[in-house]
């Protein structure tokens, strides 16, 4: 009981491919700011990145931002943990995710967070939490019938838990899940 008293759990939420979709942004802002310990947006935001809903969001470039200021990858440090976030377009991730596994090593990411593909998932791998928040605005696959998705992470010691949400802040039941920490 001391031991969960005690542990240390972050929170991250993470959104990707809303395509000029300000508005849902805005909302995600206005619900999680100063609930979550950071958030994050994947890429192909197709919004100017000097947008002042940036100063909430660590933000990549996708293959629909053209505005060269966009990082390609970012490495950021929160708390024990070492997020990579990048789009994926250039890290093949349609056609797999050996690259993006590749990358993730050499820069010993705990976290791995990525867009691109439209397709919502997430899995525990060499010691690492991969995940796609899914399209925020135009889904694909078998939960496109949500009308976009996007994740909250929590973070402890020994475990990721993961939560997809729908585009109005709905829990989706079903998409909620658990990975222990080797």
């Amino acid at each position: 009981m001391e031991k969960l008293m005690n542990e240390k759990i972050s929170s991250f939420l993470v959104v990707s491919d809303s395509h000029g979709d300000r508005d849902i942004l805005a909302k995600l802002v206005d619900k999680y700011q100063g609930k979550v310990t950071k958030m994050f947006h994947c890429g192909d935001s197709e919004l100017s990145p000097d947008d002042s809903i940036f100063d909430n969001f660590k933000v990549v470039t996708g293959n629909c931002d053209y505005d060269p200021r966009f990082e390609e990858t970012l490495l950021e440090k929160s708390g024990d943990e070492l997020v990579l976030l990048t789009h994926g377009h250039l890290y093949g991730v349609n056609n797999g995710m050996q690259r993006l596994s590749l990358l993730a090593e050499e820069k010993a990411a705990t976290i791995v967070l990525f867009g691109h593909t439209h397709l919502l998932g997430a899995e525990y791998r060499k010691n690492c939490l991969f995940l796609n928040p899914g399209s925020i605005s135009f889904p694909r696959g078998t939960y496109s019938y949500l009308g976009g998705t996007y994740a909250l992470i929590k973070v402890g010691a020994d475990f990721f838990e993961v939560q997809y949400y729908d585009r109005k802040c709905v829990k989706i039941p079903e998409l909620a899940l658990v990975f222990k920490r080797i």
